[in-house]
């Protein structure tokens, strides 16, 4: 669980365009995430801009780095992005599950296994 000035942290990180882009680009390739010169032509910025991005990024704990022979790969860290939103829902509703329904669903939408129609 992150408390209010982790969260301060990773929003700050998030908004700037590029980084925004850097981690829907990471999310959206999953765990096995993507090299440093893929990602930086995924998002549109130069080797040097990413890496500068990246490292605020990774400051913030929302994507992390490992080296693969000679490349960088980077991924999102899912548990500290799942830990934001949790901390964004966290008291949601006020006893009224249908203001939080939505997110609830579009979040059970996009993590299921694909041709799963139980979610929809």
């Amino acid at each position: 669980m992150i408390d209010s000035l982790q969260a301060v942290e990773a929003f700050a990180a998030l908004g700037q365009e590029h980084r925004l882009r850097i981690v829907r680009a990471l999310v959206t390739a999953g765990p096995d995430g993507l090299a440093a010169g893929a990602l930086a032509g995924e998002v549109g910025v130069s080797g040097t801009n990413l890496s500068f991005h990246a490292k605020e990024l990774s400051h913030a704990g929302l994507i992390q780095s490992r080296r693969e022979g000679r490349s960088v790969i980077y991924t999102a860290a899912y548990p500290a992005l799942s830990n934001l939103i949790e901390f964004l829902m966290r008291d949601c509703c006020q006893g009224r599950p249908e203001v939080c329904a939505p997110a609830v669903a579009a979040l059970a939408l996009c993590c299921s296994p694909p041709g799963d129609t139980d979610h929809v």
